[in-house]
């Protein structure tokens, strides 16, 4: 089979498969129940983002409400939670709909095999999952943000020196994703103060309406404001632990662990903390070891992206709990 345009393809399918796989009162009480409120994050790839949405702190929010990235997260989020917690939906819940294709043109050669296939109607189809409804309207309200903007975002993409790359950073996205969605409500109960605070900002955020915010600080913001941590530090065990976790979220290649090797620390700021710095390791790849490589760029003491020898225009974000963990100390020798 050929495909004339394999890398817009590509995004469509993904694009697709991320659509379908998966009033507070003012009163001293109110607010000291908001502040004790707790959802737990820890480990989960969209951790960051999770905590700032449960908190109210939209200005932290790095996911844009109009991005296929945000639209994907509601998505799998809604699908989770009706997978998993079902017995907690209200008896007005709405059926989650799966776009298919109903009909499509298939062209073939003189052979009779079939070279392309292109589906030329679509159809909404029930799932047999289900959400609520406040936030299942809030989900479909993204979407009609993203069908507005969807012809710009292709046309960018194909024209994109680094489509391939940047489309195979959206394969780990969505990897992380969904071991997010088989984990957090084992974090979380299903019918949690926590849970609940954060589906109803996740919708607020989702519809651009003022948030109900925590007073308390997140964690993460707080270890950007802080920076690096001081003296010595167990920058081998750091690394190994950032292509760990980023080694999830891998198509094909599984991470050995404990292989980083050759650390360099190639730049360093006037305060002696790193600025860049660089390691091998080792990875399997269908039984067979390979070698690679990872580039991790600092600002402020903390590091900031991972670069990887295959895609090494692409950064990959590190992991936040690992983050807030080096600038708590954990790693100090």
């Amino acid at each position: 089979m050929k495909f004339r345009n394999p890398i817009l393809v590509f995004n469509l399918v993904l694009v697709f498969i991320i659509v379908s796989s998966f009033t507070v009162r003012d009163t001293k009480a109110s607010v000291m129940q908001s502040q004790s409120l707790e959802f737990n994050t820890e480990g989960l790839y969209y951790a960051e983002f999770y905590d700032f949405v449960f908190r109210g702190h939209f200005e932290h929010i790095k996911v844009n409400r109009e991005d296929v990235e945000f639209l994907s997260i509601f998505e799998q989020y809604l699908r989770a939670y009706a997978r998993q917690c079902k017995q907690y939906l209200p008896e007005n819940k709405v059926e989650i709909m799966d776009l298919v294709c109903a009909r499509e043109y298939v062209e073939k050669d003189l052979y009779g095999d079939v070279v392309s296939r292109t589906c030329v109607k679509w159809i909404w189809q029930g799932s047999k999952l289900f959400a609520r409804p406040d936030l299942y309207n809030a989900k479909l309200s993204v979407e009609k943000l993203q069908s507005n903007d969807a012809l710009q975002k292709a046309f960018a993409e194909m024209t994109d020196p680094n489509a391939i790359g940047n489309s195979m950073d959206r394969v780990h996205k969505l990897n992380g994703l969904k071991n997010d969605m088989a984990q957090i409500f084992t974090l979380n109960s299903c019918n949690s103060a926590g849970i609940k605070r954060f589906e109803e900002n996740l919708k607020r955020y989702a519809l651009n309406q003022t948030a109900i915010r925590m007073k308390a600080e997140s964690k993460y913001s707080a270890m950007k404001n802080s920076g690096g941590p001081k003296g010595v530090q167990n920058l081998n065990k750091l690394v190994d632990d950032l292509v760990a976790n980023q080694a999830k979220t891998w198509a094909m290649n599984k991470y050995v662990p404990q292989s980083i090797s050759g650390l360099t620390v190639l730049k360093k700021d006037s305060q002696g903390q790193p600025l860049v710095a660089k390691a091998n390791y080792t990875y399997q790849f269908f039984g067979k070891s390979g070698e690679g490589w990872v580039q991790i760029s600092f600002e402020n003491g903390l590091p900031k992206c991972l670069y990887f020898h295959d895609f090494p225009q692409n950064c990959k974000t590190p992991g936040s709990s690992i983050v807030s963990s080096y600038a708590q100390g954990s790693y100090a020798n």
